[in-house]
């Protein structure tokens, strides 16, 4: 099991979150659980270390620095977010995510930049999806502007990169808005990669627009049935009514489109 550092090393001008740190550091390591960190650890395949903390239990320590505590100033946060990920301790990193998940609307547009770098270097579902989902999402659902930031991941040699740019759409999309076309242009690009986490994203992405607009969904996997593969085409039918589902299923098991042509989204 690994152990919580007494002492984050910290820059000059951070003593903002000396306080925050301790605070997190002896909450997580009351909730320490040696088995848990063990399974944990073998269950992502990490070669950090871990003490044992479900992130219920992270996010119940984190909520309170970050709602008017003393990481509700983006300042404070950043720096806390920095620190923790300096640690290669699991949870520390864990609390890191959630803190940022908690304070989207506080960020600014050039903090894009911090959360890339930390997808970057995440190198696991477990940090990736959150970032994507809610820290980037929130910040291009607010800054449009930033698209433009997702359309380079989308060409990005890091498939968890790639991976982000899907995810940060999802929100919105699963509200039955959101940019469907932008997603749709995304997931046509990487609807054939080998990559299991790209195949995920795209069928994750599918199933839950297709909670509000399934018709949209069968459209436009349709025509695409024989290019899609197993993970994506059972993701995307989850919901939809069961002639569609089978009628898809049927043709992707043919390797053979189920429409020759879709109409416009």
């Amino acid at each position: 099991m690994g152990t919580l550092p007494s002492a984050v090393n910290q820059e000059p001008g951070e003593e903002a979150v000396r306080a925050p740190l301790h605070d997190l550091c002896v909450t997580l390591r009351a909730s320490a659980n040696p088995e848990r960190a063990r399974n944990e650890k073998r269950y992502l395949k990490s070669d950090l270390r871990f003490i044992g903390v479900p992130i219920p239990a992270i996010r119940k320590a984190v909520k309170p620095l970050v709602k008017r505590g003393p990481l509700s100033e983006r300042d404070a946060l950043l720096q806390f977010v920095q620190q923790c990920w300096q640690t290669d301790v699991h949870e520390m990193r864990a609390a890191a995510v959630i803190a940022l998940r908690e304070t989207a609307s506080i960020l600014e547009p050039r903090d894009i930049a911090l959360i890339e770098n930390l997808i970057r270097r995440s190198l696991t579902w477990a940090y990736v999806d959150p970032l994507s989902i809610y820290s980037a999402g929130s910040l291009v659902e607010r800054f449009p502007e930033l698209v433009a930031t997702l359309d380079r991941w989308a060409l990005d040699d890091d498939f968890w990169v790639r991976r982000s740019a899907i995810l940060a759409l999802l929100i919105p999309l699963r509200r039955g808005e959101g940019d469907f076309d932008r997603f749709a242009r995304y997931a046509d690009e990487m609807l054939e990669e080998r990559e299991f986490f790209i195949r995920k994203a795209i069928g994750w992405t599918l199933r839950e627009i297709s909670k509000e607009r399934p018709n949209l969904i069968h459209q436009w996997i349709a025509p695409r049935t024989h290019r899609a593969s197993g993970v994506t085409m059972r993701e995307a039918v989850k919901y939809l009514p069961a002639s569609q589902r089978d009628d898809l299923m049927a043709a992707y098991k043919r390797k053979r489109p189920a429409l020759a042509s879709s109409p416009s989204p």
